[in-house]
């Protein structure tokens, strides 16, 4: 058998919380930052979605790029995503440990392509997502890549923390009281799993909540339904969710007529029904 060529070494870096003191970083409650520091647990993290080895990440959030280092040591190509200038020279200290593997963008994640981004190239996505908008970028990515409803996606699957909560309710099924619009949107073209339950000591600062990591990857897309449609139906169902439905969905137009057309009695609240039956009747008001 021949002998195996030697491997570059990985760059020695210290530890993250090293680089957070030498940069004089601080968790911003403004940007919904809380740093991971354990180095072991984002390790972890960055082995949910598989072998990752060339592939292309999209990170939203690095901060002083924990997770960041992770995904580098673990051989992918990341573009992140900051919109914190303070952590721009940690994250520039980490491309250059990591040559050509890393790129940053300083900006705003919602007001940006994401798929212009990747160069229209497949990626996966992996973030410890900033709390105060990690609900909006997930119902981003879940609506396609460019929000044009064009399915499969250009993202292969999201790796993404989230407050134990709201990821509960991604995975939650219907009779819970966690189930709701999250987990149709979530559910109803997509596999969706908790991946990971993680302790909030392993913040810095620890939040007031526990968090979990969700791992979602495409699945086949019902036919002849609009994603927008959808997102649309489960707001108005779930927007009054003590109410049965011929209350919560009287003000969107064909709605009580394609409840009646697929059977569902209006006299029902929006957790009972099951992904399907949003899914049918979204597909009768498209």
């Amino acid at each position: 058998m021949p002998d195996l060529p030697d491997l570059p070494d990985k760059p020695a870096l210290p530890p993250i919380r090293e680089t957070i003191a030498a940069h004089g970083l601080s968790a911003s409650k403004a940007l919904g930052q809380n740093f991971l520091l354990d180095e072991q647990l984002l390790s972890r993290i960055a082995a949910l979605p598989g072998d990752l080895t060339g592939a292309n990440v999209l990170e939203v959030g690095p901060g002083p790029g924990g997770l960041t280092r992770a995904l580098l040591r673990a051989g992918a190509n990341v573009t992140a995503i900051e919109m914190d200038a303070r952590c721009l020279p940690a994250l520039a200290e980490l491309a250059d440990a990591f040559p050509g593997q890393l790129t940053v963008i300083e900006g705003d994640a919602m007001k940006l392509d994401h798929g212009e981004i990747m160069h229209a190239e497949p990626f996966h996505v992996l973030s410890n997502l900033p709390y105060n908008v990690g609900t909006a970028l997930f119902v981003k990515w879940l609506s396609g890549t460019k929000g044009d409803e064009a399915w499969p996606p250009q993202w292969l699957s999201l790796t993404l923390m989230f407050q134990r909560e709201v990821a509960e309710r991604i995975v939650s099924k219907p009779g819970t009281g966690a189930y709701g619009r999250l987990a149709v949107l979530a559910q109803w073209r997509s596999t969706a799993k908790l991946a990971m339950k993680v302790h909030r000591s392993a913040f810095t600062p620890p939040p007031k909540v526990m968090s979990a990591i969700v791992h979602v990857t495409p699945a086949q897309a019902p036919e002849g339904v609009s994603a927008r449609t959808l997102e649309r139906l489960t707001e108005a169902a779930f927007g009054q969710r003590r109410k049965m439905l011929r209350q919560s969905l009287k003000g969107m137009a064909g709605a009580l007529d394609a409840l009646a057309e697929v059977g569902i009695d209006p006299t029902r609240r929006a957790e009972t029904l099951s992904v399907d039956e949003f899914v049918g009747v979204a597909r009768i008001l498209t």
